[in-house]
């Protein structure tokens, strides 16, 4: 039986659902719909297909989400590969690597690849149509998954299905059509052949590295040579730098599918099956309103929101009591360091406001004030001239690098649990209620030697507080960054 290895493609940044998605920390690591992120929910659609021979997941994400994303794949117990770009060049370069990571150990499996941050609300169907795409795929040919239409949508592209295959529902691709204009749209979905493409794909390793080399043999050269380079460590598989930064950066539609549409050369087929099964890229709040359950006038609220004669209405509570009253399609998301007020129609406009973040240079584009490192999360809880104060949990085990700093120094308060801190010389247990003192330019370590975690307050004070005031001087996760 043809193995079938999940494919996740993880390095969106997902902007226009700000100020929950960060750059830093984007919508696919978020648990959007339910208590899973949109991440594993992706994974977890592949629960069930017992009669499908499944081979571990292969993650390809930025590196920077790397410790996250392993974490994230720990709760779930979720054993798999994760595979870094070191920067990103969108997703027919990472589905390349992925084909050259997947036979490494000389195999040829058929790889489902799936972008991290959409959602599919029912799964029993995607599950028949990933068995009806499989013989399609194993035959050679690259299968893409359709989404039937319900409205004339023209913030998708469209795949016109051409003549049939003779499987239920499968036919060739007779076109790749850019996103359309309203009318176009609406006559897309009067002719009933046009379908919104998903971003969803599934073919044999080999035959996506023999496509890609046929139509972009530029991008394919580039990843052998950053592939050839690279190492693995631990579960991260990890690419050249400097050959993966020469690649030619493009799209899986771009490079290959629209040009195998309606071929008749020696290209692998292009393939359709169309998916109807509650599918949405979430690609702004409206999207992510229209999937999520809603109370008889039409609202969506989470956390400690109140809503008092309010319809068709979105309102997300992260820190605080949100009170609504009177309004009606609205979208509302209330973070820690940030409140979101938009028009249900205009949420595609908030990557506006995340580009004037950035050309301001403000933070709020790129972290939230939660950060996530690998051995824990610190929270800014409060900063002010040359003062800064944080809330810091450890995990059990873990350890923050051996460092020093030029321009601060630092008071630890034990909340709960205990630590083990190396400062200069000394190594010393510091417990529950008790604090410690670490003067400007002293070498120290923060560790948490218990079973459960350690929580604490660090106060820093100095004449420059930004977190790349760190000289690392050993670090257990091998990280040059903060």
């Amino acid at each position: 039986m043809q193995s079938l290895i999940p494919v996740v493609l993880s390095g969106g940044s997902g902007t226009r659902l700000w100020p929950l998605s960060r750059e830093k920390y984007p919508k696919q690591l978020l648990p959007l719909i339910g208590e899973d992120s949109l991440l594993q929910a992706t994974l977890r659609r592949m629960e069930g297909l017992t009669d499908v021979q499944l081979g571990a997941p292969l993650v390809v994400c930025n590196e920077e989400y790397r410790f996250v994303i392993a974490e994230q794949l720990r709760l779930m117990g979720t054993k798999g590969a994760i595979l870094l770009e070191p920067v990103g060049r969108n997703t027919a370069p990472a589905l390349t690597l992925a084909a050259l990571a997947s036979m490494r150990d000389g195999e040829d499996p058929t790889l489902l690849v799936m972008p991290a941050d959409h959602v599919i609300m029912d799964v029993a169907s995607f599950q028949g149509v990933v068995r009806l795409a499989m013989p399609l795929a194993t035959e050679g040919k690259i299968v893409t998954f359709g989404i039937t239409p319900d409205s004339p949508e023209t913030g998708y592209g469209y795949i016109q299905a051409g003549e049939t295959l003779g499987r239920d529902g499968a036919s060739r691709i007779a076109r790749f059509v850019e996103k359309p204009d309203l009318a176009t749209a609406q006559a897309y979905l009067d002719a009933g052949s046009y379908f919104w493409n998903s971003g969803l794909f599934m073919m044999r390793a080999s035959v996506w590295l023999s496509a890609i080399g046929y139509c972009r043999p530029d991008i394919l050269t580039a990843c052998r040579a950053a592939w050839d380079q690279g190492s693995a460590d631990g579960d991260f598989l990890r690419v050249g730098k400097e050959a993966f930064m020469r690649c030619p950066s493009d799209s899986i539609d771009y490079a290959v599918m629209e040009r195998i549409a309606g071929c008749e050369s020696s290209l692998p087929v292009g393939a359709f099956v169309p998916l109807s099964a509650g599918w949405s890229d979430v690609g702004a709040w409206d999207s992510l309103w229209q999937v999520l359950p809603k109370d008889d006038q039409g609202n969506v609220s989470q956390g400690d929101a109140l809503l008092e004669n309010c319809h068709n209405m979105l309102v997300m509570a992260e820190h605080r009591l949100v009170a609504c009253i009177g309004v009606e399609d609205m979208v509302v998301v209330e973070t820690p360091d940030a409140v979101l007020v938009s028009h249900m129609s205009k949420t595609q406009h908030v990557k506006r406001i995340v580009d004037r973040l950035k050309r301001e240079g403000r933070p709020e584009s790129e972290l939230h004030r939660k950060v996530f490192r690998p051995w824990g999360w610190y929270d800014g809880v409060d900063s002010g001239k040359r003062f800064q104060v944080k809330r810091i949990v450890v995990k059990p085990g873990a350890a923050l690098s051996l460092q020093m700093h030029h321009h601060r120094a630092e008071h630890w308060i034990v909340v709960s649990g205990t630590a083990q801190v190396t400062r200069g010389d000394a190594s010393y247990l510091v417990s529950e209620n008790e604090s410690t003192f670490i003067p400007l330019g002293t070498r120290h370590r923060l560790e948490n030697p218990g079973c459960v975690p350690l929580e604490m307050i660090e106060v820093q004070s100095g004449s420059y507080l930004g977190e790349d005031d760190i000289v690392r001087f050993d670090d257990v996760y091998g990280r040059n960054e903060s």
